[in-house]
């Protein structure tokens, strides 16, 4: 069952690819693909195991296709198949008439083939071999309408900015190799606990983490590798849900983990896990920014996004990756609601995605509106919400082990209810302010289904009899309890008060957006400087001098200039076959007298 699990959706992929493109069948059996997993992920919920295979030897260096069952794997599984089936279900419908469905699911089924590689993965040459899998599989169904510049552009911008963080991903991966003499995690496992880590340097270890942390930045978007995942909205809102909400941009997080997991907690303590944490928690609140300024729906949801990552990267700076990987397991339910909410919104309102036109759709789609604002909850941390239990673990360690981390971590939780209360308020509120709103009307049951699934996670997946069974690392409550009230909850109850009041005051009855914060809006112009301070930089400095190498020095002068001496050196043999016999005989004959001369009078 496992190795199903990770070669069905490879089957479907490739199938689809090949065969069932032109037959129209192509996302049944993709959809089916998923469904089949998410049964098989079940089953294999909660098993321990470990399966592998030879895959390439060199000398003493063996490298293996291995698999490996825990309670991190299992349930993190869970996630994605789960939320990938329902991703499948929801495009079925919301793709139904796109010219280029066959090639849509064939990208989705790649990528499940890819996540599942990550998540199973045994040893670090299988989880970059996946994670670049997964890169590849984003920048695909970022670019599905690569018809449009605006898609075309944000897949590469995602593919070439997650090479940068893969980059230094890969440094790491070989760091941590020559210190602990292995590329499996359970190798490193037992390095750490024979003592390995009290006989290297804190500095080179740290390094090194800091090395796999660069993957990390690139695919979960932390700064300053964060600048793909709002462009990325650019492609259909089922690929948001499914790659930039619950499950690649969750990788980083969970790739973290593992090592946090395998190589323990005190390796991450020191400048690396401090500095991992403070990225994080920078993260959060500039992405929080960012999100009360923006009017794309799908944009919003994009920042927010960043937000979470942040929560969850600072959590595990912070040595509590349990919490983290507790918020990425109750966010996963709940973000993917959110986008796919927006997704039926968009669909409702003739794909038009600015939230100021349109308002109203709390009567015309009471559905969508009813697990969006669930969504909505959760994503706040209202109490008994499955993101108020994962938030507040994440707030706890904060306030535990650094008070300034904890007070950003608050001014993000102020935030969150505002800009998402905002959003509410603009897109369901008031009245239709365009024909496309006033026209708008409830999604069909392929749609609304899968929302309705996904608000059911949403308000239960923290509890704990729901947690234990399936977080992929779920922190029991203290003594016994649901919530331990104390300062950091009423702190937090307090932070949603102001923040939902706050949007709800400001916002409802507008008509337009009555505050213009440019520095926010305009996302603190990282995007700008990046364009005008790095891209042309390198477009017209570092690519004009390769431009010069290339056609110059390359094609002009060695390949030109080969190829120039061979044709000059056939045209000159060329001119001494005319076809003429006396010329023929002439030439053999005084071929004849030099060979004479030069074999019997010459000295």
């Amino acid at each position: 069952m496992p190795w199903l699990l990770l070669i069905l959706p490879l089957l479907a992929a490739v199938s689809n690819q090949l065969f069932l493109r032109k037959i129209g069948i192509a996302h049944w059996v993709s959809t089916a693909s998923a469904a089949a997993t998410f049964v098989i992920a079940i089953l294999c919920l909660g098993k321990t195991d470990s399966l592998s295979f030879p895959w390439a030897t060199a000398g003493s260096l063996q490298i293996d296709i291995g698999i490996t069952l825990d309670k991190l794997s299992t349930g993190m599984m869970i996630v994605v198949t789960g939320v990938g089936l329902l991703v499948h279900i929801f495009s079925l419908a919301y793709m139904k008439d796109d010219s280029a469905k066959a090639r849509y699911f064939t990208g989705l089924a790649l990528f499940m083939f890819s996540m599942t590689g990550i998540v199973l993965a045994s040893n670090f040459i299988m989880t970059f071999i996946f994670w670049e899998l997964v890169g590849l599989s984003s920048y695909l169904l970022i670019g599905h309408w690569y018809e449009k510049d605006t898609a075309a552009d944000a897949a590469k911008k995602a593919f070439l900015t997650n090479r940068i963080g893969d980059f230094g991903f890969m440094i790491g991966i070989l760091m941590l190799w020559g210190i602990t003499g292995t590329l499996t995690f359970e190798g490193m496992n037992q390095w750490a606990e024979s003592g390995g880590i009290a006989t290297v340097s804190a500095g080179v270890l740290g390094a090194a983490l800091l090395c796999v942390f660069c993957g990390a930045v690139g695919k979960s978007a932390q700064l300053p590798l964060h600048i793909w995942l709002p462009d990325a909205m650019e492609g259909p809102t089922p690929v948001s849900a499914l790659i930039h909400a619950a499950t690649m941009v969750a990788a980083g997080v969970y790739m973290l983990f593992r090592v946090q997991f395998s190589i323990g907690a005190d390796a991450f303590e020191g400048f690396s896990g401090t500095t991992i944490a403070w990225i994080g928690a920078i993260t959060a609140l500039i992405a929080a920014l960012m999100a009360t300024q923006q009017d794309d729906i799908k944009r919003v949801l994009a920042y927010s996004t960043l937000s979470q990552l942040g929560y969850m990267v600072m959590a595990v700076g912070l040595l509590a990756g349990e919490a983290a990987m507790f918020h990425l397991f109750t966010h996963a339910w709940f973000k993917a609601l959110l986008f796919l909410g927006s997704g039926a919104i968009i669909f409702a309102c003739h794909h038009e995605q600015n939230m100021w036109k349109m308002g109203g759709l709390l009567k015309k789609m009471p559905i969508t509106a009813i697990t969006f604002a669930i969504g909505t909850a959760a994503l706040m941390a209202v109490p008994f919400t499955s993101g108020f239990f994962s938030k507040e673990q994440i707030l706890e360690a904060a306030h535990d082990k650094n008070q300034y981390l904890f007070w950003i971590a608050a001014a993000v939780a102020v935030l969150t209810p505002f800009y998402m209360t905002r959003a509410f308020v603009i897109t369901f509120l008031g009245k239709n302010r365009t024909e496309n709103a006033e026209h708008a009307k409830e999604v069909g049951p392929l749609m609304s289904l899968p929302l309705i699934a996904l608000a059911v996670m949403g308000l239960i997946a923290g509890f704990p009899f729901i947690a234990s069974k399936l977080a992929p690392a779920y922190i029991a409550p203290e003594g016994g309890h649901l919530i331990h009230f104390g300062f950091v909850t009423f702190l937090s109850i307090g932070a949603l008060i102001v923040g939902v009041v706050g949007g709800f005051v400001i916002y409802n009855g507008k008509e337009k957006d009555p505050i213009s914060i440019p520095l926010f809006k305009n996302r603190f112009y990282l995007d700008a400087i990046y364009e005008k301070g790095i891209v042309k930089y390198l477009q017209d400095g570092v690519a004009t001098i390769v431009h010069f190498f290339d056609e110059i020095l390359i094609n002009g002068i060695l390949v030109g200039g080969l190829t120039r001496l061979a044709e000059s050196t056939g045209n000159l043999f060329r001119k001494a076959q005319s076809g003429n016999l006396q010329a023929y005989a002439f030439t053999f004959g005084l071929g004849v007298l030099l060979l004479i001369y030069f074999t019997v009078f010459y000295r």
